[in-house]
């Protein structure tokens, strides 16, 4: 069943589609994400028999790498969620963040928690709309937010990459993606991700195609996307009753419903997880190979 309008997603319906879905409130999130930095994107399971906590650190460190981060240089985040890659780019890596987010609830989370961490000198949460990004960066990074901006909006997020990407900078977007072009599903976008589109590869590289960036990497983490959701699911079920209490049973039963229905979307290959590292056509400064990506694992403290 497909939405033939799925929801706009302008300045000022995205702030309402986001909170729709992102400000039902900090626990209940906490209640079945990681423990370790509240991820609510897909994971990177090295070792398939990793522990959600292990495969959100490991996800953070692969971002790291694919971003060549070295200490002292300034990242910008469109989309932070509760902060937790910000974090763990300032934290280990020594850079300096500007995270972007319009989500109030995850905001107040991500501000507390980078006090409690003492990295309030490295990271500056911003309540705004990742459209009025200003500055230039070593590094653009965006994971799980792609998903929220639409299509017809991908020519401006290229314009925005452009002036904020230093020119020897590395550009990530991490997003749920298809095989070809497809609209979401109509449930979905009505009662769980207002505004919500998942683009094909050919539709995420006009974001690349429209300002001449070279893309460098692509890699594709449909699998591991399966199995974080299989330990999302697991969490959830244990808590059931609490997350009935808090709201009500239909709640949880369209919860447990998208959460099965997105493990299913990833087995069967109707949804894809991309990640994509680009910079500006003429940045000679790329990494040649992958190799240094994997010299070490990527979480060897937690494995």
């Amino acid at each position: 069943w497909k939405n033939p309008n799925p929801r706009a997603s302008g300045l000022s319906q995205a702030k309402e589609n986001i909170h729709h879905h992102y400000d039902l409130g900090n626990d209940f999130y906490k209640l079945w994400l990681d423990k370790a930095e509240m991820q609510y994107t897909c994971a990177y399971y090295e070792h398939p028999n990793n522990t959600l906590e292990q495969a959100q650190l490991a996800k953070l460190e692969h971002v790291c790498r694919k971003l060549r981060l070295k200490p002292g240089m300034t990242v910008v985040e469109a989309g932070c969620g509760w902060g937790g890659l910000a974090r763990y780019m300032a934290r280990n890596y020594g850079v300096t963040v500007r995270s972007y987010n319009i989500s109030r609830e995850q905001l107040d989370y991500a501000k507390a928690e980078t006090r409690r961490q003492g990295l309030d000198d490295q990271i500056q949460y911003i309540e705004d709309d990742y459209r009025n990004i200003q500055g230039e960066y070593d590094a653009f990074v965006s994971v799980g937010m792609l998903e929220h901006v639409g299509k017809d909006n991908y020519p401006a997020l290229s314009d925005l990459i452009k002036r904020s990407l230093k020119p020897n900078g590395i550009a990530l977007l991490h997003s749920i993606g298809r095989n070809r072009p497809m609209l979401m599903n109509a449930w979905i976008e009505k009662r769980i991700f207002p505004g919500a589109y998942p683009p094909s590869i050919a539709e995420f590289m006009q974001i690349c195609e429209h300002n001449d960036f070279s893309v460098l990497d692509v890699e594709n983490l449909r699998l591991h996307y399966a199995q974080t959701l299989s330990h999302w699911m697991e969490n959830f079920t244990r808590h059931e009753d609490t997350v009935t209490a808090m709201y009500d049973e239909s709640f949880t039963r369209a919860w447990r419903f998208y959460l099965a229905g997105s493990i299913a979307a990833f087995r069967t290959g109707s949804l894809q997880l991309f990640q994509v590292v680009f910079s500006h056509g003429d940045n000679n400064q790329v990494p040649r190979t992958r190799q240094d990506l994997y010299v070490t694992p990527t979480t060897p403290e937690h494995s």
